[in-house]
């Protein structure tokens, strides 16, 4: 646990560093956020937030590699290193939309591609583990559910990216569950604790803690597509590495409950729930209203917490809270299946759905108030711009 702690350090440290330097870089480069119809920010912010968590997890795999419990594992060091090249194509494509806005077939490309280098170098599904039987995947049909899954993580974290701060919070949240479950079920399986899906996901929730101090309302600067692509690439790959690669079929024979073994499955959906919940009513809402899917509009989640009254920050906040709800709730019920586990998720749940449908129109007038406040605030930081 000690090195889990230390690389979560190095990956947030070397990020939060690495970020004004971005900033600089991408002000001089003219990669900023104009404002534009759907956006939320009112004045331009500059991108390249990807790049220094990129950085991080460069930073991140030459200590873990070089650490005496993590870096033993030379399997650690093989898989680390393929999400890591992918990690440097996904960030490249994304910088280069930033900077030229490609178009929606281009960052296709380069997340197939990018998919294509982790399934190469034997990051992929295995099989797909049930309580009683493994279902075993063939070449072609592995492939395919690994290029898929992967794709659909770095767009579905792409689309939740439209408040400041977060889909690095919403990111963070989901990436620590999966490490406090990864980290329990290799323990209650008598596993090495030194695992891919362990590391990545404490580099994942490092970069975004790093990350957020300058990214959270009012932003100084944002992640931008190469940020949000990198973030959807690595939480893919760590519940890649442990939902197809490790057999949980034993949770259920250790009498940890039915829904302990289904766990693998399930909690890769509730720690992404959100930005697939977003994925999914956008692809919807668009096919409906006879436009490609990819066309953007101003209908996402967050924007209608804000069309319903709420401010900016509150509105991020009530994500977190849902994200680390249904995350953390899952595990939860998964392993202790009892009625009082359910029941206080259940009127946790209700708290929370209360709140985020109550009346907020009292205090929006304050809201609009802080929001200008902060806008002007922001303005005169970036006071710079070419």
């Amino acid at each position: 646990m000690r090195e889990y702690l230390l690389v979560l350090l190095i990956a947030a440290s070397t990020t939060y560093l690495l970020s004004g330097l971005a900033r600089r870089v991408a002000l001089r480069t003219g990669a900023v956020a104009r404002v534009r119809d759907r956006d939320v920010h009112a004045i331009p912010i500059p991108y390249f937030g990807g790049v220094a968590m990129l950085g991080g997890v460069v930073a991140t795999y030459l200590v873990a590699v070089n650490l005496p419990f993590l870096g033993r594992n030379q399997l650690i060091g093989h898989d680390f290193f393929a999400v890591l090249v992918a990690a440097v194509v996904i960030c490249t494509v994304g910088i280069l939309d930033d900077l030229f806005e490609l178009n929606a077939i281009a960052k296709l490309a380069g997340q197939v591609l990018a998919a294509g280098l982790v399934v190469a170098n034997g990051v992929k599904m295995l099989w797909i583990p049930l309580p009683n039987s493994i279902i075993s995947l063939d070449d072609s049909i592995s492939i395919a559910i690994t290029v898929f899954f992967i794709v659909l993580c770095t767009n579905a974290v792409n689309y939740v990216d439209g408040l400041d701060g977060l889909a690095a919070g919403v990111v963070a949240i989901g990436a620590l569950a999966f490490f406090a479950y990864s980290y329990t079920l290799v323990a209650e399986l008598a596993l090495p604790r030194a695992t891919t899906a362990s590391l990545l996901t404490v580099a994942t929730a490092g970069i975004c803690l790093g990350f957020l101090p300058h990214n959270f309302f009012p932003a100084r600067m944002f992640m931008g597509d190469s940020g949000a692509m990198l973030l959807g690439l690595l939480l893919a790959t760590s519940t890649i590495s442990l939902t197809g690669q490790i057999d949980s079929s034993g949770l259920h024979a250790e009498g940890s409950g039915l829904m302990a073994a289904y766990l693998p499955l399930i909690l890769p959906l509730a720690i992404m729930a959100l930005p697939f919940l977003d994925f999914v009513l956008a692809f919807l809402r668009r096919t409906y209203a006879g436009t490609w899917f990819w066309v953007a509009d101003k209908q996402h989640l967050h924007h209608r917490l804000l069309q319903a009254g709420h401010s900016h920050r509150r509105a991020v906040m009530i994500m977190y809270v849902w994200s680390a709800l249904i995350s953390f709730g899952a595990i939860a019920i998964g392993l202790n299946p009892e009625w009082p586990t359910v029941a206080a998720v259940l009127g946790v749940a209700i708290v929370v759905t209360l709140f985020t449908i109550g009346s907020r129109r009292a205090t929006a007038s304050a809201s609009d108030d802080v929001v200008r406040r902060a806008e002007r605030a922001a303005e005169a930081r970036v006071q710079d711009l070419p």
